[in-house]
This record gives structure tokens, sequence and C-alpha cells, in this order.
């Protein structure tokens, strides 16, 4: 015969079983928390990563890869020119310099129509007397020949001031060239790897998007999984709670108190035990089975779902552009392109220089025609001096004869001083045409786009400024977000990891509740026992619980089934569902 077991004893076990409820409620609670901001954030991570493609990929790229293209070939452009300019100023200086020589021969002429002119006075002085008109010796040769001088000086000092313009703009040039040597043809060929680079990553980018927005869809369904698996805690929690509540009942049935409405007397009691042991054996025993088994899965969810996210973090530092922490492509090209523009504004100011040297050839051979026009119209009065000087010669005669000779002399020096200055102006006219060249160059070859290409530079600068200022940022929040989510989602998986030694504690409290009595479970049930068990019934609110009830007292389910149906449907409480 069974010793009565002690209320006590049974309240023991039911406070017992309390203990690892809440250790699991509280465990799934923290884990539940940490997968729900876990996922939070990789879901804002992955959207924002996803959309970077699109941006990578748009028109405000096609169009900024447009601008850069335009600077790219102008550099090349100005690359094949600059060599042209460069023998064209090369020339520019032969020409000029070739000129040196009849400008000393017209200097020289000058100089000795200076001296004839001297002799004229003098020898007209010794020969004529005061009432002789002889002031075409000692007035006119005079006159013209002063007049000849500054003329011939003038002339002498616009062609040294245009040779040391051109000298300059050579010098200017050699070094501009000794700085920048091969500047412009590495500024193309570098913009062209480095847009080459930019497309390599755009095309990296997309690979990384279809990438990461599989992983993003499988990590929707582990989350998924992960949910799922969770409620094994607030399920366990719901059926201990039943049990719980099914050895209270129990003890107050043993103490002799109502249950469900019921007292049973002292005959009944065994029998109640055995029933009430048995179910609430049973419940526990299934539910740490379950537990156990939900337990491992959710745990594998977990550690599943943060490997993925690792998995997503990686794919997404794609988008960067070099995973060894050198610069993007984007803000290289920016850096390239910023360098490109000072070059080609550099350049420009200096085609901007030559085409200034070009004009003032240009105005410098203008003003030395104007002096050989005046050369040409001296020549022309010291003919008529000459031919006025020859007639008062003729009225000397042998006395006139040392003043014939002053006569020819001047008017061979005149004739050499007008040969000399075309022959000047015959180099200048060349190098007037090639100052010519470089302004029709310029003009052919686009010059002076500078400002505009800055404008597309800067533009370009702009679109891809701000893309890389999105992508700056998107792995800025991933590298400080990232590590966030594995933490949080590993953190999850491993608060489960001692989950499974609960299962343990509540079959160790389902042995020491069938420890309870050694008598079989009743065959049939008495009025009073079968309500009651039927009450504990109505309360379940899992299907695995009315399954193991039913398969202890199938007869009382039945009865139970049909008294549930004239009562209304318990509304489903959708917290019961969350964590």
């Amino acid at each position: 015969m069974n010793t009565p077991v002690d209320p006590k004893t049974i309240r023991r076990l039911a406070d017992d079983l309390a203990r690892p409820r809440q250790e699991i409620e509280t465990a799934f609670v923290t884990v539940g928390a940490r997968l729900t901001e876990g996922a939070a954030l990789l879901n804002t991570l992955s959207k924002l990563f996803e959309a970077l493609p699109e941006a990578l990929g748009g028109s405000e790229v096609e169009e900024a890869t447009a601008h850069l293209t335009a600077v790219a070939a102008r550099a090349e452009q100005l690359a094949a020119t600059f060599a042209q300019e460069k023998a064209d100023l090369a020339r520019l200086v032969d020409v000029v310099a070739a000129a040196n020589a009849p400008m000393s021969d017209l200097k020289r002429a000058v100089k000795m129509m200076g001296i004839v002119s001297v002799n004229a006075r003098v020898t007209a002085a010794g020969i004529v007397g005061d009432s002789d008109d002889f002031d075409v010796f000692t007035t006119d040769i005079a006159t013209l020949s002063d007049s000849a001088n500054r003329t011939i000086q003038d002339f002498a000092q616009v062609y040294r001031q245009l040779t040391a313009e051109v000298d300059r703009a050579a010098n200017q040039r050699a070094r501009f060239e000794t700085a920048h040597a091969d500047t412009l043809s590495h500024l193309g060929s570098s913009l062209a790897t480095t847009l080459g680079a930019l497309e390599q990553q755009r095309t990296t980018a997309l690979d990384s998007s279809a990438q990461t927005g599989r992983v993003s869809r499988q990590i929707v369904g582990r989350i998924g999984s992960a949910v799922m698996a969770l409620q094994v805690g607030d399920a366990t929690r719901q059926r201990l709670e039943h049990v719980e509540t099914g050895l209270a009942l129990l003890a107050d049935l043993l103490s002799g108190q109502s249950a469900e409405g019921h007292e049973f007397g002292e005959s009944e009691r065994p029998s109640a035990l055995a029933a009430f042991a048995a179910l609430q054996q049973t419940q526990l025993a299934r539910t740490a089975a379950s537990f156990a088994q939900e337990v491992d899965q959710a745990e594998a969810d977990l550690s599943a779902l943060a490997a993925d996210a690792g998995t997503i973090m990686a794919r997404s530092r794609d988008f960067g552009g070099d995973e060894r922490g050198k610069s993007s492509a984007i803000a290289s090209l920016s850096a390239q392109l910023r360098t490109a523009v000072t070059i080609l504004a550099d350049f420009e100011t200096e085609r901007a220089k030559l085409e200034s040297v070009a004009a003032a050839v240009q105005e410098t051979v203008r003003v030395l025609l104007e002096h050989v026009e005046a050369v040409q119209e001296i020549e022309a009065n010291m003919r008529l001096v000459s031919l006025n000087a020859a007639v008062r010669c003729a009225q000397l005669g042998p006395r006139g004869a040392s003043l014939t000779v002053i006569a020819t002399q001047l008017r061979e020096l005149t004739s050499e001083t007008v040969v000399a200055a075309e022959a000047a102006m015959a180099r200048l006219g060349e190098s007037s045409s090639l100052a010519g060249s470089f302004g029709a160059a310029a003009s052919s070859q686009g010059a002076g786009r500078v400002v505009e290409l800055e404008e597309q530079a800067n533009l370009a600068l702009d679109i891809l400024s701000q893309l890389d200022q999105r992508l700056a940022a998107a792995l800025a929040r991933l590298n400080s977000d990232g590590p966030k989510v594995i933490n949080l989602l590993e953190g999850a998986a491993a608060g489960l990891s001692g989950q499974s030694a609960m299962a343990e504690t509540l079959d160790d409290i389902a042995i020491a509740i069938a420890g309870l009595t050694t008598e079989p479970v009743p065959a049939v049930l008495s009025p009073a026992l079968s309500e009651t068990l039927a009450g504990l019934r109505k309360h379940y609110t899992m299907e695995a619980e009315r399954q193991a009830h039913d398969a202890l007292f199938p007869g009382a389910a039945a009865s139970s089934i049909v008294a549930s149906a004239d009562e209304p449907e318990a509304e489903l409480d959708m917290a019961d569902f969350m964590l």
C-alpha cells in the first residue's frame, strides 16, 4: 500500500519546475531581443548596399564618365599639338635671329650716312662762298641723315624687343617642358587606366549585388526559421506552466481542497494521484524531449544566420573597390581629375602665352613695316637731294668734284639702307606668318576650352564625390554596424548553447513526478476525476499537450471534445507567438 504523499512535496516539485521555466523564458527573451536587433541592423545594411549598384550603374555615372573621357581626349590632343608648337616656336626663334644680319647692315649703312653727311658739310664749307646756295650739302643732307638715323634706331629698338620677347617665350616653354616632361601623355593614359578601374568596380559592384541579394534572401529565410525555432521557448514556457498548474491542482486535491469544483475523498485520492502524476510526467517528459530537439535546431539556425551575416559583410566590402585599405577607384579618379584640370589649365596658360607672343610678333612686324615705309620715303627724298647736289656740283665745275663723290656715296648708302631693311623684313615677314599659324592652330584645336573642360571636370567630380561619399558612408556604416550584427547573432546562438542541459533538468523532475506513486493509471475515471482532467485539457494551448492527454485518457478526450464544441473558440493572442 502506498504511503500518502505530502502535498508540500508536490508543491516543491512545482517550485523546482518554475526555476528552469524562468531561466528558459529569460534566455529566450534575451536571445529574441538579440535576434530582433541583429536582424534589423542586417536588414538596414542589406538595403543600403543593394541600392549602391544602381547608383554605380546609373545615368549620372555615365555622364561623369563622358566628361572624364572628354578631359582625357583633350589631354591627348594637347600632347599632340604641343610637340608641333615646340617645333614652330624653335623655327620662330631661328627666323627672328636670321634678321639680325640685315639689321646690322642697316645700322652700319645709317652710321656711314651720318659720317658722309658730316663730310658733306665740311667739304661744302671749304668750297663754296657766302653767296653760293649749297644748303643741299650743309643742311638737307644732314636733315635726311638724321631722319634716317632716328628711323633706323626706332626700327632696331622694335627688333630688339621682338627678339627679347621671342627668346623669353622660348625659354619659358623650355622650362615648362622640363617641369612637365611627358605629363600630358601620362595623364591621358593614367585617366584611361583609372576609368577602366572604375568600370571594373562597377562590374564588381553589380556582381556583388547579385551575390548580396542572394544571400539577403537566404538570410530572410534564416531569420524566419530562427524566429519559428525560438518559439520553442514560449511553447515550453506555456507547457511548463500547465504542468505547474496540474501539480498545484494535485496538491490542492490531496490537501482536501476543492479541485475544479469537486472534492475527492480519501478513497478517491490514490486514483487521482496516479492519473495526475502520469499525466504531468508524460506532459513534462514530452516537453523536455521537444525542447531538447528544437533548441538544438534554433541554435543551428542562429549560427548559420551569423555565418551568412559574415558573408554579406564581406560581399558588401567589395563595393569599396579594394580590400587592402587602398583608395577606391572613384577616390583615385577624383584625385587624378583634380590634377588633370590643374595640368590642363597650366598647359592652356602656356599656350595662351605663346598666342600672346604670336600677337606681339604680328604687331611688331606691322610697326616695322611702317618703319620700312619711312626708310623708303627717306630714300626717295635722298635721291632728290642727290639729284639737286649733282646740279650744284656741275655749277661748281672742277671745284665740285669732291661733292659729287659725296653725293654718289649718299645715294649708294641710301640704297643699301633700303635693301637691308627689306632683307630684314623678308625674315620678319616669315616670323609673322609663323605667329599667325599659332593662332590658326589654336582655333582649329579648340584652344581656350579649358574653362569648358574644367566645368565638365568639376561636374564629374561632383557626381563622383557624391557617389564616393555614399560608398564611404555605407562602408563606415558597415564597419560600425557589421561587427555589431555578427556579435548579436553569435551572442544569440551562444545564448542557447546551454539550454540543452535544461531538458535533462526537466527529465529529472518528470522522473520525480513519476515516483510520487506506484499505482497504475485507472482504466475507468470517476465522473469527478474525468471532469477535473477535462478542465485541465481546456487550458492547453498546444496540440502536443492535447495529444499526450488524449493518449492517456481517450474516453475523457471524447467527452471533452464534445463539451468544447459548445463553447466559443478562444481567441489566440498573437503575443503568445512573439518573444
